[in-house]
């Protein structure tokens, strides 16, 4: 478990991982296709019912705690605790899809509904339209794509809350960005080695 005043979009993987019961599985053999992403929101909402793994994570008033859990076929896993107030700030996950679901509380989605150029651009205007926006509260989760660009909040002013994630493959990079109503920057790329 980890705990940053402003950690990473996801939590840096220095943390022990945990097995969560039927849930979780090992690496896959040589043979195993990789988790789709209906696999990763079902291993996501099998362990959000886990009340036992759910209470062992320690929550901290001022930033957000994570645990590493093991994921179905390689995939990266966490159980991640959300203080009032705390949220991702605009991101992407580059090539990995992912699922989560909220386990504890209720979060909030900020989402576009455009596809994003992987590459070669710092600024882009955005088309009107493009934002949808989702309350998950306790048990209610959801899988996306490659290249889902997203913010995840918890707006709550009082309650903790809590969540599974689940991305394949094991994230790459994560791209952040700002945003000023329809203006989209890239403001820097961060990769696995920025988070050890």
């Amino acid at each position: 478990m980890s705990s940053l005043s402003s950690p990473p979009s996801f939590p840096a993987p220095t943390s022990t991982p945990v097995s969560c019961g039927p849930a979780a599985s090992a690496t896959p053999s040589a043979h195993s296709a990789p988790p789709t992403q209906a696999e990763l929101l079902d291993f996501a909402r099998r362990a959000a019912a886990d009340p036992e793994l759910i209470a062992s994570l320690p929550l901290d008033p001022q930033g957000r705690t994570w645990v590493r859990l093991d994921g179905p076929g390689g995939s990266e896993a966490w159980l991640i605790g959300w203080p009032p107030g705390s949220g991702t700030g605009w991101h992407d996950h580059a090539d990995s899809i992912g699922a989560f679901v909220t386990a504890a509380g209720e979060l909030t989605e900020h989402a576009l509904a455009a596809r994003i150029p992987t590459d070669g651009w710092t600024l882009l205007e955005l088309a009107d339209g493009v934002d949808r926006s989702r309350r998950l509260p306790t048990g209610q989760g959801r899988s996306f794509g490659r290249h889902h660009v997203h913010e995840v909040l918890n707006e709550s002013t009082e309650r903790h809350a809590i969540s599974v994630h689940a991305y394949y493959p094991p994230l790459p990079r994560i791209r952040r960005y700002s945003r000023t109503d329809r203006t989209l920057r890239l403001e820097h790329v961060e990769r696995p080695e920025d988070w050890q």
